[in-house]
């Protein structure tokens, strides 16, 4: 017998019929043997019907508030799955719901974007120890002061690792759309391959860069308790892909995967006083904000003065904006530019860290194609450029080819 935890998302509990599917495949774990705990994503669309609404009443809703209307969406799922898993198994003893706060999932303050901080698991435990299929509402949780909270999105997916690393699962499931990570977004390239497995790295970097399969902090919860992570469709039986820890032969593969990301925004702080203090004092102000800023490239001082760039995402973009107008006069910055028609096309893989030529290939295969790079950043296992983004697509592909990604490994 084996402990699962399967997580749904919104398109998998879109409409009843996907969500007596979510209760088919539950019971069936559980016909197998296994204990299971269901984690539940609002239906597809109805957070965003949710944040309309607090728009719609307040330009800017108090954030409190918002996690108390957002919260809801997954209250109606985790409901109706639990009343699905009954239906089909013809006992109301076969499944019970958990919100977060019934679970006990303690978070920091930081509402619309909490952070995990502990889990009581005991409740849990007792449900499964009654038989039952426990069924727990992602995305959300509850602060040290009894405000409800919630994780940010794709928050789900970090309940889910998070309850499969307290309860020390056997494995977590990830059900989505899409039938497991590809070497990039099979829309923007048609000779995309699902991958059999990944190694927790390389689903770290591709999910900082914009691949959408899993939320980045799902992806270091498993990665730091060693959660054996599978990503899956709800509409098929393909056994999907495994994110693990690195095994060998994977280091034989240059480049697992090709980035892309669109929503970003370019700050150029021009002529910034090159004295020690001031990018802290920047960056110190962005972080309060609870702004997360990306890439930061810093010119040579020059005449006593630097120039420093920074990526923020666009839709912190006019809070990034309005923050830094009175900085720049406070700290006598002379000018503050900004681009939102940007792109960030990154390669990732393991295997860059015994491969030479990997960064010349790159460059090589976008000037070949006459793509500027803007920027480049880069970690021991990633080479990330800034371009215009009118030239993304075109990029995502010429990378694909040049490094053979479409050709089945093995």
């Amino acid at each position: 017998m084996a402990l699962i935890v399967q997580k749904y998302g919104g398109t998998s509990v879109g409409d009843l019929d996907r969500m007596r599917n979510v209760a088919r495949r539950a019971l069936a774990a559980r016909a197998a043997g296994h204990d299971v705990v269901v984690v539940v994503s609002a239906m597809s669309g109805e957070t965003n019907r949710l944040l309309k609404l607090t728009n719609g009443i307040s330009a800017r809703p108090d954030q409190r508030e918002q996690d108390v209307v957002v919260s809801t969406g997954e209250q109606v799922a985790v409901g109706l799955v639990a009343l699905a898993i009954q239906a089909q198994s013809g006992s109301s003893a076969s499944a019970r719901s958990f919100l977060g706060h019934q679970v006990r999932i303690l978070t920091d303050s930081a509402h619309a974007n909490a952070r995990i901080k502990s889990i009581d698991d005991s409740k849990l435990r007792e449900s499964l120890g009654r038989g039952e299929i426990a069924v727990v509402a992602g995305f959300q949780g509850i602060d040290e002061h009894g405000n409800i909270t919630t994780l940010g999105r794709g928050g789900s997916d970090t309940t889910a690792v998070a309850l499969a690393a307290a309860l020390k699962a056997d494995a977590c499931e990830i059900y989505t759309d899409v039938d497991g990570v590809y070497t990039t977004d099979p829309n923007l390239c048609k000779g995309a391959r699902k991958l059999d497995r990944i190694a927790y790295e390389e689903m770290l970097e591709l999910a900082s860069l914009g691949a959408k399969v899993l939320q980045i902090r799902s992806v270091e919860f498993a990665m730091k308790y060693q959660v054996p992570l599978w990503v899956k469709s709800s509409f098929n039986d393909d056994p999907g892909t495994l994110v693990c820890k690195e095994e060998p032969g994977m280091e034989d593969v240059v480049v697992s995967g090709i980035a892309l990301q669109r929503d970003e925004a370019r700050f150029v702080a021009r002529d910034v006083p090159d004295r020690p203090g001031l990018a802290a004092r920047i960056f110190t102000a962005l972080a309060q904000a609870n702004i997360v800023v990306d890439v930061i490239v810093q010119t040579p001082s020059h005449g006593g003065h630097t120039d420093v760039a920074f990526t923020v995402a666009k839709i912190d973009l006019d809070r990034a904006r309005e923050m830094m107008a009175p900085l720049a006069k406070e700290l006598g910055i002379g000018a503050i530019e900004v681009e939102n028609d940007i792109a960030k096309v990154s390669i990732v893989g393991v295997g860059m860290r015994n491969h030479a030529g990997v960064a010349s290939k790159m460059f090589q295969t976008l000037a070949d194609e006459g793509v500027n790079i803007r920027v480049i950043s880069t970690s021991e296992i990633k080479i990330t450029c800034l371009i215009d983004e009118k030239y993304a697509e075109l990029a995502v592909r010429s990378l694909h080819a040049a490094f053979g990604l479409d050709q089945k490994r093995g």
